[in-house]
């Protein structure tokens, strides 16, 4: 049986777009709960979360270390940033500001990121041709 990693940095594109999705949406939901009293920002961990699984080898090459990942364990979590912080009398901690920056750098990660897994395809059919 032929066994190819043919789609290993496709799956790990596919993960970072995923988590990319889902800090969309939790910025989505930090805008949408700005005078909300007491609501804590929300955002997502995935940048740490692959450098941690790509750091845990760090004599192999790249494709090395990418085919081994366990794709289970690579996803992105939402959490709450500075859950205790706050630097408004309501005790929420959402600026306005720093999510629309946040939200245009994501959008960027995310239209680089789907552009990288249509590169992918395209190197796979000009190898299939």
């Amino acid at each position: 049986m032929f066994q190819s990693n043919v789609f290993d940095y496709v799956n790990v594109l596919d993960r970072a777009a995923d988590a990319s999705w889902m800090r969309n949406e939790a910025i989505g939901n930090n805008l949408s709960n700005v005078d909300t009293p007491g609501y804590k920002r929300q955002d997502v961990a995935f940048e740490d979360v692959l450098k941690q699984a790509l750091g845990r080898s760090s004599y192999r090459s790249m494709d090395a270390k990418v085919s081994s990942l366990n794709l289970k364990r690579l996803e992105g979590r939402v959490y709450t940033d500075h859950a205790s912080f706050s630097y408004r009398v309501d005790g929420n901690n959402v600026d306005p500001d720093t999510e629309g920056v946040m939200l245009a750098q994501n959008q960027l990660k995310y239209q680089g990121l789907i552009t990288s897994i249509n590169q992918e395809f395209t190197n796979l059919q000009t190898v299939m041709k």
